[in-house]
């Protein structure tokens, strides 16, 4: 069984999508990200080198998110996540949810979301 570090609305501006309108002015983000590790030895030993740092991924995960416009939200929540688990070993898996409350859709609705999993293959 795993525990899980979760970190919820961290808010950014950015210019992410495919018309001229998003990519010129931007709009307002959100990201979700869970975490799956073991930190019983870490809270053992109150050791924050065995597992993540939280205030660091955050900074990381808002760094690529308001970083290079991307036509798609999916490449900004796959890197993300993938940056993720090359940056810490402790990680079993990451999940990361990229929110787009503003998109250009002709309906009314309350959030559009992508959600990016990776995990470690386990023998």
């Amino acid at each position: 069984m795993a525990d899980r570090i979760e970190l919820k609305g961290l808010t950014f501006h950015a210019n992410h999508g495919v018309f001229e309108h998003e990519t010129e002015f931007g709009q307002a983000f959100s990201l979700d990200i869970v975490c799956w590790l073991e930190f019983a030895d870490a809270a053992l030993n109150d050791d924050l080198t065995k597992t993540v740092n939280y205030a660091e991924l955050a900074q990381t995960a808002l760094d690529i998110a308001t970083g290079t416009p991307r036509q798609l939200i999916e490449t900004v929540a796959v890197e993300i996540a993938e940056t993720a688990m090359r940056t810490y070993d402790v990680l079993h898996a990451v999940e990361v949810t990229l929110h787009k409350p503003h998109a250009p859709i002709p309906a009314m609705f309350d959030d559009v979301a992508v959600v990016a999993r990776r995990s470690r293959k386990r023998m």
